[in-house]
């Protein structure tokens, strides 16, 4: 059987179906992450989980919200043998290209498992694909693109 491909939600796209789901884009976006939960659950692809969601989602203020991703990210996802000497020499080499330190903080841990990225955040994904794009060796976008590129439905 093959490995499951590598996937690195950030916790942005962790919270999409928290949110407002008025807007047709935010729905769109709900649909692709359930989606892709729906295939991680399955075992086709492989959450990767970091410190730096687990700092980002313990500071959501809403309970509900905090909990349910922090029970997903514990039953589903997959903490790895991260090298922090490394994954800060790429994060803080991304921080002074332009990125937050959050941000930064992601691409760099998806980037050392050569995990598949994916966002919500436009900016960060405008940044990453123009910007940025020869000191990002990994591939990056919306829930959206990446259920496309993968044919997931």
């Amino acid at each position: 059987m093959k490995e499951a491909k590598k996937v690195y939600l950030d916790a942005y796209s962790l919270c999409r179906p928290f949110d407002d789901q008025r807007y047709l884009r935010i729905r769109l976006e709900t649909e692709s992450v359930n989606l892709i939960l729906s295939k991680i659950k399955e075992g086709k692809y492989k959450m990767l989980v970091s410190p730096v969601h687990v700092k980002e989602i313990e500071a959501i203020e809403n309970n509900f919200e905090r909990i349910e991703i922090l029970e997903l990210l514990k039953k589903y996802g997959e903490s790895i043998n991260w090298d922090m000497q490394k994954t800060r020499q790429i994060a803080e080499d991304l921080i002074i290209k332009g990125l937050g330190t959050a941000d930064a903080a992601h691409i760099a841990f998806a980037q050392q498992a050569g995990a598949l990225f994916i966002s919500c955040d436009d900016k960060l994904l405008k940044k990453c694909l123009n910007r940025l794009k020869n000191k990002i060796s990994i591939w990056c976008g919306t829930p959206v693109t990446f259920c496309d590129k993968e044919g997931l439905k």
